[in-house]
């Protein structure tokens, strides 16, 4: 097995960069094999990007953090977490810029989306719960563990619920994209089509995983061998790399039209980011993972929710074009993201 501390550093960040690019190249893939399982199975693109294409282009992110909890590495774990969500929200912002005809919250507003985003407030006020409380653990892990995931099931129920049976529409301009709920398209390749699909999409999601420990570990000795904060590096390499894949089907769906599938992808993978914490709290042996961070940890969480609020506010505002179609939330998030990162490293 290879020992990736036996490595020399410019190896190191040569496996780094390439294990980056590979989650880049096959995310890519994702959003076509998403869009298409959208149709074909009748789940509508807010559903399949925020349960599937959310949790699988978090692959990657799931093994960073899990192997660092495991190798006693608990900032970096917290970091990848929490950073890849104020990330993720960043390139929402990005695939923004790429769609030129209009603002893409307002075209993209949707219930399903503005749900997922309140339920990403509270899945992330969570962890900041349990970091300023006492430190309560069943089986070595911490109550708020084992409640992020019921949490999460419930929410995104919720969020199938209001997709088939809303009671509440934004209103519909000349650039607004609904995503219409079809029913379960026929291949003709039939049960065995749908299945070979299927395959094809986790298939990508497993090529991701690995990267994602790949990352995990050369990111972990990147810290460890240049003496950057664990907190800086999964904010500033392991969280933005292994969130290739969702700006990679972001931007790749906005320009195949599948707009709520875009937004949906990032705000569901976001929220099945936070259960990272839970995986992490599992990996990690030294009681709770909560209790286990720094200061800087309740600084990234603040930051992603600011973002998150920001974002939930250019959902529900709805401006039609802004600065060259561009939202004024989208000029928002990326300030307070720039603005953040350069205070963490001012404290670093």
């Amino acid at each position: 097995m290879l020992e990736f501390s036996e490595l020399s550093l410019p190896v190191i960040v040569l496996l780094f960069a390439g294990a980056a690019a590979v989650v880049g190249f096959f995310g890519v893939k994702l959003a076509g094999e998403a869009d298409e399982l959208a149709d074909v199975t009748g789940l509508g693109e807010a559903l399949m990007g925020g349960i599937f294409l959310g949790a699988l282009t978090s692959l990657s992110g799931t093994v960073t953090s899990v192997t660092a909890a495991w190798n006693g590495q608990a900032d970096l774990a917290f970091s990848n977490a929490i950073g890849g969500i104020a990330a993720q929200t960043v390139f929402l912002a990005v695939a923004d810029v790429a769609y030129r005809r209009a603002n893409l919250e307002h075209a993209a507003s949707s219930l399903p989306n503005l749900l997922q985003g309140a339920l990403l407030v509270c899945l992330l006020t969570l962890p900041l719960i349990a970091m300023a409380g006492p430190e309560w653990s069943l089986g070595g892990v911490h109550v708020v563990s084992w409640l992020l995931i019921p949490a999460y099931v419930m929410g995104m129920r919720l969020v199938s619920n209001v997709q088939k049976q809303p009671l509440w529409q934004p209103e519909q301009t000349a650039e607004t994209r609904l995503d219409e709920v079809k029913p379960p398209v026929e291949s003709s390749g039939g049960a065995t089509d749908l299945t070979r699909r299927w395959l094809k999409f986790a298939g990508l999601g497993c090529v991701v995983g690995v990267a994602g420990y790949v990352i995990a570990k050369t990111g972990g000795e990147i810290s460890a061998r240049t003496e950057v904060s664990a907190t800086l590096v999964g904010m500033l390499f392991t969280s933005v790399s292994t969130s290739l894949p969702e700006l990679i089907t972001s931007i790749a769906a906005v320009r195949r039209g599948a707009l709520t599938l875009a937004v949906g992808g990032i705000i569901g993978g976001n929220c099945f980011d936070v259960l990272f914490l839970t995986f992490s709290d599992v990996a990690y042996r030294g009681g709770s993972i909560y209790h286990a961070v720094g200061f800087e940890q309740v600084y990234v969480l603040a930051m992603c929710l600011l973002v998150t609020g920001i974002l939930l506010m250019g959902l529900l505002r709805r401006e039609k074009h802004g600065i060259a179609n561009i939202g004024f939330e989208s000029v928002l998030i990326l300030t307070v993201y720039v603005l953040g990162l350069a205070g963490l490293i001012m404290r670093g």
